[in-house]
């Protein structure tokens, strides 16, 4: 079990009743090198050409970090409660292209329907809500993601309308919170 006296930056860890989110850091180059190269993260959200855990420590300390530093909230690494695994990665994030932040996630597939996704997205929705005021989340999804299609509108998103986010030309799902 960790404790949160053990975590770096303990204000800004996260609870619920099987994971710990913590926010990504520099050490996290490996996982996020791991997670970032599986077919289905490439298929669904897109190659971000990491090929080292060089790569994957500049991605997040030039990605991550500065939102985090400037907003106060940003990426997650998912770590469960029992076995301290690294399952998946899930944030808020500022998105070109986009007026209202999003949520974003992933996992890495042998934690797939096990719920996980859920229940940090419940938190994340609620840390961005309660904690840091925001009025709106959004979501966005290719068309053949039918997963994260319905685990967005679990969340209680509704899909909006067709978007292209700049410098990408798949047209993308957009959902927002009411």
């Amino acid at each position: 079990m960790i404790l949160k006296e053990n975590l770096q930056n303990a204000d800004s860890f996260y609870e619920t009743e099987r994971l710990i989110l913590r926010p990504i850091s520099l050490e996290d180059g490996a996982f996020i090198l791991d997670l970032y190269n599986r077919p289905k993260f490439i298929k669904f959200i897109g190659d971000r050409h990491l090929k080292t855990v060089s790569d994957a420590e500049n991605y997040i300390q030039n990605r991550f970090l500065p939102q985090m530093e400037r907003l106060g909230f940003g990426n997650y690494l998912m770590l469960t409660k029992e076995g301290n695994q690294k399952i998946g990665a899930i944030g808020i994030f500022e998105r070109e292209g986009l007026d209202v932040v999003d949520i974003g996630f992933s996992l890495l597939n042998e934690f797939e329907g096990k719920g996980y996704a859920y229940e940090a997205g419940l938190k994340i929705k609620s840390i961005g809500m309660d904690d840091f005021g925001l009025k709106k989340i959004s979501a966005i999804t290719t068309k053949e993601n039918f997963s994260s299609q319905k685990l967005i509108e679990k969340l209680g998103l509704k899909f909006k309308k067709i978007v292209n986010i700049p410098g990408d030309a798949e047209e993308l799902m957009y959902y927002e919170s009411e």
